[in-house]
């Protein structure tokens, strides 16, 4: 049972972009993410004072000792506090690791750990490696800044994953990622408790892994970028020490431009150099060449050894029918051999790869599009067009990884994702309309079933799930902002028990996690400053008070790659440097106004000051926005929000102070075209046919405003 007590933000005023993030006052415990499956706060802190002493028990492999280098230098950006581990009487950490776990970095690794803290120091006893490093990233969060230095909170943790597989998917084949932006993104993982990086290396635009049997892979596929073997290697290193394994994806028989523009004799339809944009999507291997089986099982036994998961992801998804069934010789082939559609056709390509990587050792996963036709069960399946395909893989007997309800690139705010759980349709407990509301974003191509039903044996069947980022309109700028903290979110989600989903709890603490993971390393806000710099560095305090308010169009609106705004697909790709590439999912600031807002109307009056200085300052930035905008023309675009803003900063202002007639129908209208601007990328279907806003921006205040505005009484 979760005892957690009520968890409010410990900060006192979070500047985010220089505006007005969080509003705390005060906590009543610390802010704990993934929250954990036990958890009593107890009486008593421990000052940091003096040195670190580790004293160990049990099992002491080698990691663990680094682990514990990491820990220190972890607590010192955390409190300041210089936490050498040098033996020194201050902090004392008993650490008993009660076994070494012959299943460390395998799905069955032992991860349950027990943690006691207080005035008598630190005792942490886990059943393996794995246990020692999540309590650790677990005692990182009792730290508390204090005046007169940090202290560590009194707390008795009892935690284990509800989830073994708990996955973060990085697309590092649309925009290539450095070896050191993935290093950046495990050390948040660690800290969150996810514990499988999945890396997408192969799709259209490129393969990002060098190969020695085929080195064109590397000298056509590789342009932008990719991974040598010794790169890899130190990857897979860097992982395994902060418990995490990395399992790769390389994308067949769809999805396989970059890799036939190297090897065309294996495509099922001419592929032509340089690169033709019409074609990065549909490319596909050809099934009916004997020859393009000997060049997979060669390739995959050759990444295979690269990469010492038991897992290896194929992908599988989205193949084009007509790439085979256009092509006479396959056509032929499909006749001969009785193939009735492309589904049996692939699920006859599916049979033959899964055979070659059980030869290679490996346990062959892919997306849902596999159980279109039967395929063996033991092959684990990647649910993300929705849950019914989870109840219908699970159903046949498969292993299954969520992503379903996950996707990052869909821009939804974190509380969107947060709602959605691994094991719906059943939702969890939740009452039917919340089980809606958590799937009102995902109600066409990302649906769930109300009418799929799961069994208890289904749900075992279910090894976890992971968030994915595909990075079609994601630079490695972007990376950091696009992951955190909705990543830190979908660990807790994956982590913690059913019972925890309270969204009102997640957005309280989320900027205190992001703002704590910032400490730690990541570059969300330091990234979106340079953008900002190279954007507009004539008016960078402008443009982040207007980006601290308003988040880009979603459901993959910002792409234009459909409805009314769409871009036709060139060679070269589109620019990523507006001010919609810079905004950010969630507004820390607009979750915080509302917060206020409800306190205001619920008869805490003396917040209407502080409301009326962020109302001014929202409505008075247009002007300085578009003076800064003469020079900088970057940001003409943003302008029409920035007047929106305005707009509904006035009539904010105008419900506190209801001293006139006549406003409420121009806030009424006001709040009308923000609404609309919402239901323009509302969904994926609303995408296909509304235009959106100019900027492909939209106004996080909307509900705050709304709120003051409906409460307001008529004539004043």
């Amino acid at each position: 049972m979760f005892r957690a007590r009520c968890i409010r933000s410990r900060l006192p005023l979070l500047l985010a972009m220089g505006v007005f993030a969080a509003m705390g006052r005060g906590r009543a415990a610390p802010v704990l993410m993934p929250q954990p499956m036990d958890y009593h706060q107890r009486g008593g802190t421990l000052a940091l004072t003096g040195g670190m002493k580790v004293e160990w028990q049990g099992a002491h492999p080698t990691v663990l000792d680094r682990a514990v280098v990491r820990f220190a230098a972890r607590l010192t950006a955390l409190s300041g506090w210089n936490a050498v581990p040098d033996g020194s009487p201050g902090l004392i950490l008993r650490i008993t690791c009660r076994n070494p776990d012959p299943d460390w970095l395998t799905i069955h690794m032992r991860e349950h750990y027990r943690l006691r803290t207080g005035p008598q120091g630190v005792t942490l006893v886990a059943d393996g490696p794995a246990g020692v490093l999540r309590g650790l990233s677990t005692l990182l969060q009792l730290v508390e800044p204090r005046d007169t230095g940090a202290v560590l909170s009194g707390a008795v943790v009892d935690d284990s994953p509800r989830f073994a597989w708990r996955g973060l998917l990085v697309d590092v084949s649309r925009h290539f990622m450095s070896v050191t932006a993935l290093e950046r993104q495990m050390d948040m993982m660690e800290l969150t408790k996810l514990n499988v990086l999945h890396l997408h290396l192969s799709d259209g635009q490129g393969f990002r892994v060098e190969s020695r049997l085929f080195p064109r892979l590397q000298q056509v596929a590789g342009a932008g970028g990719y991974y040598t073997r010794q790169q890899v290697r130190a990857l897979v290193g860097y992982a395994a020490d902060r418990g995490i394994r990395i399992v790769p994806e390389f994308d067949a028989p769809g999805h396989s431009y970059a890799l036939l523009r190297a090897y065309p004799q294996y495509a099922a339809q001419p592929v032509t150099t340089p690169m033709d944009p019409r074609r990065v999507v549909r490319a596909a291997l050809d099934p009916s060449n004997p020859q393009t089986y000997v060049f997979l099982a060669q390739l995959y036994h050759e990444m295979a050894g690269l990469f010492p998961d038991a897992y290896f992801h194929v992908g599988g998804d989205e193949v084009r029918p007509d790439e085979w069934t256009a092509n006479p010789k396959i056509s032929a082939f499909m006749k001969q051999h009785g193939y009735a559609d492309a589904p049996a056709l692939q699920a006859a390509f599916t049979q033959r790869i899964q055979a070659m990587l059980a030869q290679a050792g490996k346990v062959m996963m892919g997306w849902d599009e596999l159980i279109q036709a039967p395929v063996p069960a033991s092959i684990v399946i990647e649910p993300w067009r929705g849950s019914r395909y989870t109840a219908q893989a699970t159903a046949a007997g498969h292993p299954v990884v969520v992503s379903a309800g996950y996707y990052l690139d869909l821009l939804l705010p974190a509380q969107e994702h947060y709602r959605v759980d691994p094991l719906d349709p059943q939702g969890n407990g939740l009452p039917p309309d919340q089980v809606a509301q958590a799937h009102a974003s995902f109600l066409d191509a990302f649906a769930l079933d109300p009418t799929a039903r799961m069994t208890p044996a289904q749900d075992r069947r279910v090894m976890g799930a992971e968030a994915a980022l595909w990075t079609e309109i994601v630079t490695e700028d972007m990376l950091d902002s696009r992951l955190w903290p909705r990543s830190a979110a979908l660990a807790e989600r994956f982590w913690s028990p059913a019972s925890v989903r309270d969204a009102d709890s997640l957005a309280m603490r989320l900027p205190v996690v992001q703002a704590e993971l910032e400490k730690l390393g990541n570059h969300a806000t330091l990234d979106r400053q340079r953008m900002m710099d190279r954007l507009a560095p004539h008016a960078t305090a402008p443009l982040a008070t207007l980006l601290s308010v308003v988040s880009p169009v979603r459901n993959y609106a910002l792409n234009h790659v459909f409805g009314p705004g769409r871009i036709p697909p060139t060679e070269t790709p589109q620019t990523l440097d507006r001010v919609a590439d810079i905004a950010t999912p969630d507004s820390f600031a607009a979750a915080a106004f509302m917060r206020d807002v409800q306190a205001y109307l619920a008869g805490r009056r003396d917040l209407a000051a502080t409301l009326r200085v962020r109302l001014e300052l929202w409505r008075d930035n247009d002007g300085r926005l578009r003076q800064a905008a003469r020079v900088d023309t970057a940001l003409d675009e943003a302008l029409p929000a920035s007047a929106l803003l305005a707009q509904l900063a006035q009539a904010g202002l105008d419900a506190l102070e209801n001293a006139h007639t006549g406003w409420q129908p121009r806030a009424r209208d006001v709040l009308a075209t923000a609404r609309a601007q919402f239901a323009a990328s509302q969904s994926i279907l609303a995408v296909r046919t509304m235009p959106q806003p100019a900027g492909d921006l939209l106004q996080a205040v909307t509900p705050g405003i709304a709120a003051l505005v409906a409460a307001a009484r008529p004539g004043g």
